[in-house]
């Protein structure tokens, strides 16, 4: 019963429990009474009503019910679906650009970034550095994938070496420098893996866990999926993983140049 009733959108659990407190619908419930009273065919309702009908809950007994169920519903933060790519019409979602420049704006006390890639760091990190010059309070942590070629032979300490030049002198703006971190394994020739997260975690309040890099073409162009979630539980978990990782020396803090 519960499981079905969580199925039942918002606004036709309010037209339903007003409709049964009036007394509009009443049993025996069938699927046109439920329609021409509320406005829907919905399966789930009359599996829902026909239950409350055999268990001779009456009718305000049941509105009353979906409204605790709605309150209760009401207080907790739901996630948002975040999308890049040719709308679909119809369909809500947050555009992915929209979700990052909000959680880059607006966070308070710290942020964590994690990427697989990026491209022309300058404009990406722009409004991250510059509040960083601002308020030396922030803490900022960012979590980059060094890419070793297929065939390169380099010594992975002259590749951190050219990646963390190239990130100081050239992708970052700002004049307060960030915390910043690589996985090792990367690096290593025999090793299979890297850092390959998507993440933002914003004052261990939000997350927003995405397909998308923070590079032009997957904040604007591509097809990209994700999700942000207001779930403090969760956004703490994901950065106590991150912290555990760089305290375990299992990901290595970037050079300054």
């Amino acid at each position: 019963m519960t499981d079905a009733l969580a199925e039942i959108p918002s606004p036709t659990c309010r037209r339903l429990a007003a409709a049964l407190e009036s007394g509009l619908l009443a049993p025996p419930y069938s699927m046109a009474s439920v329609h021409s009273t509320i406005g829907t065919r919905s399966a789930t309702v009359l599996t829902v009503l026909r239950e409350w009908e055999r268990m001779g809950v009456p009718g305000p007994a049941a509105a009353a019910w979906l409204r605790s169920l709605e309150r209760a519903k009401s207080t907790i933060a739901q996630p948002t679906f975040v999308w890049t790519g040719p709308e679909a019409v119809g369909l809500h979602s947050r555009d992915t650009r929209q979700v990052y420049d909000e959680l880059i704006t607006n966070f308070k006390r710290s942020i964590v970034i994690s990427t697989f890639a990026y491209f022309d760091g300058r404009e990406r990190f722009k409004e991250l550095a510059a509040r960083l010059d601002r308020d030396s309070d922030l803490r900022v942590t960012l979590l980059l994938n060094i890419q070793r070629g297929r065939h390169s032979t380099t010594k992975a300490s002259d590749l951190v070496r050219r990646f963390a030049s190239r990130f100081w002198e050239s992708d970052w703006p700002g004049q307060a420098c960030p915390d910043v971190f690589y996985d090792p394994r990367s690096l290593d020739q025999e090793a299979k893996g890297v850092l390959h997260a998507k993440a933002v975690i914003a004052d261990n309040e939000s997350i927003f866990i995405t397909s998308a890099n923070l590079t032009e073409a997957a904040l604007d162009w591509n097809i990209e999926v994700g999700v942000l979630l207001r779930d403090r539980p969760l956004a703490l978990t994901a950065t106590k993983h991150f912290m555990a990782l760089i305290d375990q020396e299992r990901l290595m803090p970037l050079p300054q140049a």
